[in-house]
Order: C-alpha cells, then structure tokens, then sequence
C-alpha cells in the first residue's frame, strides 16, 4: 500500500484522483479548505488552508506521492487586474505548493519511486485573452516543476499536468449555460470539455510505476487544443 498525499481533494480533480487511487488499495491523505468532507476507507481527510503558515503533522513518516491541486480562474482584462491579484493568486498556487513540497521533502526521499505533481494550463503556452493572471502563475507552476525536476533527480520525480477547461466547480462560471458549454467543448478539436477523471488520470499514471522514467515534463490533456487546429 503506497501512501500519497492531495492538497485540494474534496471537489474535480482532486477528489476525483483520491477516489481512484484510493480504489486501487493506497492510502490517501486528503486535504480540503471550504468544502468539507468526511474520511472514508483509505482516505483521511484533513482541513487545511494553503494561504497561511500550514503544518502537515498528520502526515506519515515516509509518502510516495504529493499533488498540489489547488488553483483558480480569474479571467479579466489586464487592465482591470490590480497587483494584489497576482500576489493572492502566487500564494495560492506557487507559495501554497512550495511550501508543501518542502515539508514533504524529508518524507518523499524515504518514498518507494516518490512522485510530485502540480498543474498548469493550456493557457500558458497557448496564450488567451483575458488569461494573464492566470497564465503568470501557472508559468510560475512550468518553471517549478522543470528546476524541481533537476535538483531532485533521480530520487524524486516532478511533472505537472496543463489541462484545458475542465468541468469542475472551478469552472462553473465559464460553464453556466448550455450555450456557454456548446461554444466552448467546440473550440476543442475533440468537441468536448474536460472531465474530472481525464486530468486526474493523467496525474495517477504519474505517481505510477509506469510514469518510472519521466520527470521535469508538462502533459498536455487539453482536447488538442495546444496542438491540433
């Protein structure tokens, strides 16, 4: 039984990849912040918020694997963006997994082939309107993962996942009308939006033995859009 832990597991992604590993015998440390849910087998949820000075106390001795999940999706014009976004949007998604990822450290290099992963999105080399705030970070996320990736190898693998629009509670204000869900599955080369399992599938091969001999890569699960027009 590997032994992993999710920063932001009790909605999309996060919970849908606790579901999954937990189905197949791991043990699962879960995190949540504002939408509580109750531990079930072989998952152990904790609170926890990654804006302040957190401590993963509950966690054991030696882990496997850690995804930072945790993100947001403020989509405006760059001029109506104040500095104090970008700043509350780095310390949740690039400050929040920092300083996961170090506490985790010493408990990772005990690990059984010990795994790291973060998200990014499609907008970051894609590039979108209405996208800086969001894209400024999730670089920040790119960069993290490659420079983690050469300083912890070979003991621990990092990668990220750079999903495409998702339909996940994040996204429910870009998903609020059926026009608004046809309009955007179309600008998919897949004609579809993303689900859960999709992105979290992705994460579980990384954590997997398979995923053995990959490290410092950005996957791309976004329907084709960074690639296929």
């Amino acid at each position: 039984m590997k032994k992993y832990l999710i920063i932001g597991a009790s909605s999309g992604i996060g919970q849908s990849l606790a579901e999954m590993l937990a189905a197949n015998g791991n043990e699962v440390f879960a995190t949540f912040h504002q939408n509580e849910f109750e531990s079930k087998q072989n998952i152990h949820a904790h609170a926890l918020d990654v804006t302040t000075d957190f401590e993963l106390d509950f966690l054991p001795e030696t882990l496997d694997g850690l995804v930072y999940c945790p993100g947001s999706i403020n989509l405006k014009p760059f001029h109506r963006l104040k500095p104090q976004d970008y700043l509350a949007d780095y310390s949740l998604q690039v400050v929040g997994a920092i300083k996961a990822i170090q506490q985790c450290l010493p408990k990772l290099k005990k690990g059984d082939n010990p795994s790291i992963v973060m998200f990014s999105t499609v907008a970051v080399q894609k590039g979108f309107g209405f996208h800086a705030q969001v894209a400024a970070s999730k670089g920040a996320i790119e960069g993290l993962t490659k420079s983690l990736a050469a300083e912890f190898a070979p003991t621990i693998r990092v990668n990220a996942v750079a999903p495409s629009l998702t339909d996940t509670p994040l996204a429910a204000k870009i998903l609020n009308t059926d026009q608004k869900r046809t309009a955007n599955a179309e600008r998919h080369p897949l004609n579809r939006i993303g689900q859960p399992r999709d992105i979290a599938s992705m994460a579980n091969f990384l954590l997997s033995e398979e995923a053995s001999w990959m490290t410092g890569q950005i996957l791309h699960v976004d329907g084709g859009m960074s690639t296929v027009k």
